[in-house]
């Protein structure tokens, strides 16, 4: 394992309150860490945060988006500016434990590992927001269908996708692919297509139920007041996922299942943001083969022909001795 050096990457946009807040929490907690950096990357908030940072937080390392670009830009910002041999991406709405960095290191002793994401849970209530994600095949469509975790401390189980909210990744393998992918600019899907990109390489993305972080939830997409387009985004990013990762033939077939069982029956219910969904998703058609391309050349460079299906199986073949416990 490489030396235990970590970048912390937050963006913030407009979130001088969450930063008052969790900050000194981070901070604790990276007392458990030897070597550490902490960058803020500001996506053009107009409240005071960078004040807030510059006066209360000089050691930060502030990086300034000159108009606001989303979560994928805003992360990458960040990452080309890190240092160290693990990034830790965090949402300033994430109040970490002290612990919590304690009992994931191990996992990068394997060198197949490409990250860890720790247990989210409500502010409020205590309950379990995020665990380890299984997914499902449905038709061509790849879903994630619960949260399990495995029973025993300590031990690390398999999961689809790692939170952005929450996500402690290798730097190398991180920037070999580009970091988070902008085409799903402002924000959704941009996580598990991550991800999905690394168990395509052949490596590994776990969860860790021993190293706690609490949510106090998507608030910064609350005040901007974007609840209105948020289901246009959601829907357009899924559509977009699954052009990156089927194959043609299947990818194809996706998007009549989508076509005759989602966007038509919605739209004769009167639901007409679908269909702007689905019209701006037609429009990313060059943007999809670029990405596509890019992951063929990387999985090429690594021998690998995982397929986004192919994902299950691997998840399966790793819990099949465990004591799940679902969720």
């Amino acid at each position: 394992m490489t030396e235990k050096s970590l970048s912390v990457i937050i963006p913030n946009y407009n979130g001088r309150k969450l930063l008052e807040a969790y900050l000194p929490y981070t901070m604790a907690a990276l007392e458990q860490v030897a070597k550490w950096e902490l960058i803020v990357v500001d996506d053009a908030s107009t409240d005071d945060s960078i004040a807030f940072l510059q006066h209360t937080y000089p050691q930060v390392l502030i990086i300034k988006n000159k108009i606001n670009k989303g979560f994928s830009f805003t992360c990458n910002a960040g990452m080309a500016e890190a240092r160290y041999n693990y990034l830790f991406f965090l949402n300033s709405d994430i109040k970490l434990t002290p612990e919590y960095f304690s009992n994931q290191w191990n996992v990068f002793e394997d060198k197949n590992t490409f990250g860890v994401m720790g247990k989210i849970l409500e502010m409020d209530s205590g309950n379990v927001e995020v665990a380890a994600k299984y997914p499902k095949k449905v038709g061509d469509k790849f879903k994630i269908s619960s949260q399990f975790y495995f029973q025993g401390a300590g031990e690390y189980a398999p999961t689809a996708f790692l939170s952005g909210a929450n996500a402690l990744v290798d730097a190398e393998k991180m920037k070999y692919l580009g970091g988070f992918d902008e085409i799903y600019s402002p924000f959704y899907f941009e996580d598990l297509d991550l991800s999905t990109r690394a168990w395509r390489m052949g490596w590994k993305c776990y969860y860790d139920h021993v190293s706690i972080c609490y949510h106090l939830g998507s608030c910064t997409i609350k005040q901007e007041n974007l609840k209105k387009g948020i289901k246009e985004i959601y829907f357009r990013n899924r559509l977009i996922f699954h052009g990156v990762h089927l194959s043609e033939d299947n990818f194809l077939s996706f998007k009549n299942q989508t076509l005759w069982l989602e966007v038509i029956p919605k739209m004769i219910l009167g639901k007409f943001w679908i269909y702007k969904s689905y019209k701006s998703f037609l429009q990313y058609d060059e943007k999809i083969q670029n990405s596509r391309s890019i992951l063929r050349r990387q999985m090429n460079d690594y021998n690998s022909k995982i397929s986004l299906f192919d994902i299950l199986d691997e998840m399966d073949n790793m819990m099949e001795r465990e004591n799940v416990i679902w969720m």
